[in-house]
């Protein structure tokens, strides 16, 4: 069953939003902010926790703390409620266009009457925003391209929403006898960053049992179908879940059959047409022949067809068909094959853990290596200190002693608008490794963001480039750059580019992934972490890899430490020569 922290991070999240907009105390919005991010990254379900558990929790209060309990025992939240009602309905549906934000909804509203997305778009294309403050050329701009990001993300879920609610379906059906094999499916199983519907697959002899279960699960708000072999649901939170039940001797062609997308499912068909064949989801069969030739395992289909194997995140005819028969399908990083995480935060600046948290939960992972990269000084938000990176930088020294897992010091750097980084090179010298990453001034032209990712690449302590077009799924675009630019640069300078594992991240994408990979750009998957749950996606940032076609090699943090200290050094004594 999903965690009740993401319901109730959601709600306290609107709550900020709506303080913001009608609250003229700056400071009660921030705190409902921190205790939706404490809330939503604590380890343990708050489900059934009461009011003295729930303030155990860092920065939620009493005020919030009873709140969130009467979510918890009620499903409801009436001051939040509340505060909806005050709010003119066409200001909350505005509000969740990216970054228009809720001052801006609410101006436009009481300004211009513009009161839903289609009246402000409308209101754009026919320029009747001219003369409004704060609304200028750029601005219009860009709300146009946030209406576009939300209106093409409706009604689909990021990957890190639509794995939890498929995991939790997957659990409750595959302890049935009746179960062989289950399976996600669909674009779930490709790892696209968002999500339609959501696919199931199982196998069986007895469909009937499983169907019954499953519409009658506690998620289900109605059923859509209820048949024999497929039955479709729509949860309490509208997502919609198809299942499918298929006899085990055919699980292999439905695998790939529902799995595939459109294009890569047409290029095999042609395939199998070509040979006199024909394949469905039944198998592949001779093309006048009743009995499949081949249909038990994925490997056996495609082999069949004279294709390798071929990886469900690779399945979107961008060449892997052609790459299988011609034996060039490159063998894809794996899960098990990450050795350490380079990029984590704790509570010293943004996290929510402590340092000792994090680093038992990473060692719970089997890590070999864990870097801890806190925020640096420029961020000024986060009070860094000199004086505090150095003692954490003892403290990780003396725990060292109690983990059989290498520490790593590191610092996530703040790129500033012309390039320079935190700190003189003399004091970077002291970490094992950076990070740097753009947290601001995203606005720019693509030639001065190009220049300035450049100019830190060519710092020689600058050794990842943290999510490096800054985009948000569905809620922030990326930066304007010359890809190309970049990531020779990358290349040249032995920078790494991040593959930013959070689920609202995915940063680099794939298709950004597979492009630097032209140039020989070395990548390092990270989770990014602010907490310990969000230490659990990294399988997103490797399946994101998968899909941008990496290898073990093409990725540092799959490396044996002393290479990745080597890849380090290298760059710090090519600065020197």
């Amino acid at each position: 069953m999903p965690r009740a922290n993401d319901e109730v991070e959601a709600l306290l999240y609107e709550y900020t939003d709506l303080l913001a907009l009608l609250s003229n105390d700056p400071f009660k919005p921030r705190a409902y902010e921190k205790a939706a991010r404490a809330v939503g990254g604590y380890p343990g379900d708050i489900r059934d926790y009461d009011l003295k558990q729930l303030l155990a929790i860092s920065s939620v209060g009493r005020s919030i703390a009873e709140k969130v309990l009467e979510y918890l025992q009620t499903g409801h939240m009436s001051e939040l409620e509340e505060l909806r009602a005050q709010v003119p309905a066409g200001v909350l549906e505005m509000m969740a266009i990216p970054g228009l934000g809720p001052k801006k909804a609410l101006l436009l509203h009481d300004e211009r009457g513009i009161d839903s997305v289609d009246h402000l778009k409308a209101a754009i294309q026919e320029g009747h925003l001219a003369g409004l403050k704060g609304f200028g050329k750029k601005t219009e701009e860009n709300i146009m391209k946030g209406i576009a990001r939300l209106q093409s993300a409706s009604g689909r879920m990021q990957l890190g929403e639509a794995t939890q609610l498929a995991d939790d379906v997957v659990e409750q059906l595959a302890d049935m006898a009746e179960v062989r094999s289950i399976q996600v499916a669909g674009s779930l199983r490709r790892m696209e960053e968002t999500i339609g519907d959501i696919d199931i697959l199982i196998a069986s002899t007895d469909a009937a049992p499983i169907m019954e279960r499953f519409v009658a699960l506690d998620l289900v708000d109605r059923v859509l179908a209820h048949g024999e072999t497929k039955s479709a649901i729509v949860t309490t939170k509208g997502r919609q879940i198809d299942l499918r039940v298929i006899k085990p001797d055919v699980w292999g062609a439905a695998l790939i059959y529902f799995t595939g997308s459109k294009g890569h499912n047409v290029r095999i068909r042609e395939i199998a047409v070509r040979k006199g064949m024909k394949l469905n989801e039944y198998g592949l069969f001779q093309a006048k022949e009743a009995n499949a030739l081949a249909s038990d395992t994925e490997a056996h289909v495609y082999e069949g067809l004279g294709l390798s194997w071929i990886p469900p995140a690779l399945r979107e005819d961008r060449g892997e068909v052609e790459a299988a028969l011609d034996g060039s399908l490159p063998t894809v990083v794996e899960l098990a094959q990450i050795k350490g995480d380079l990029h984590t935060h704790t509570d010293l600046t943004d996290g929510l853990a402590t340092l000792v948290q994090m680093l038992e939960a990473a060692s719970a992972r089997g890590y070999a290596y864990y870097a801890v990269t806190d925020h640096a000084p420029n961020l000024a938000m986060q009070r860094m200190t000199d004086a505090k990176m150095l003692a954490q930088r003892r403290r990780l020294h003396a725990l060292q002693a109690k983990t059989k897992m290498t520490l790593l010091h590191g610092a996530e750097l703040n790129i500033d608008p012309n390039g320079g980084v935190d700190w003189p090179e003399t004091f970077l010298a002291g970490f094992d490794l950076t990070v740097a990453s753009v947290h601001s001034h995203f606005t720019q032209s693509s030639q001065e963001m190009t220049k300035r990712f450049i100019t830190a690449m060519e710092n020689p302590y600058v050794n990842i480039i943290g999510h490096p077009t800054t985009r948000r799924v569905d809620s922030r675009p990326p930066v304007e750059v010359d890809f190309d630019a970049i990531f020779e640069a990358a290349a040249r300078t032995g920078t790494a580019m991040e593959i930013n594992a959070h689920p609202d991240r995915l940063d680099l994408k794939d298709e950004h992934v597979r492009w630097a990979k032209r140039y020989g750009v070395k990548f390092a998957i990270n989770t990014d972490s602010h907490s310990v749950p969000n230490l659990d996606n990294m399988p997103f940032g490797v399946g994101t890899a998968q899909r941008g076609w990496l290898s073990k090699d093409d990725v540092i943090n799959t490396w044996p430490l002393a290479r990745l200290r080597k890849f380090v050094q290298a760059k710090r004594t090519a600065a020197k020569t």
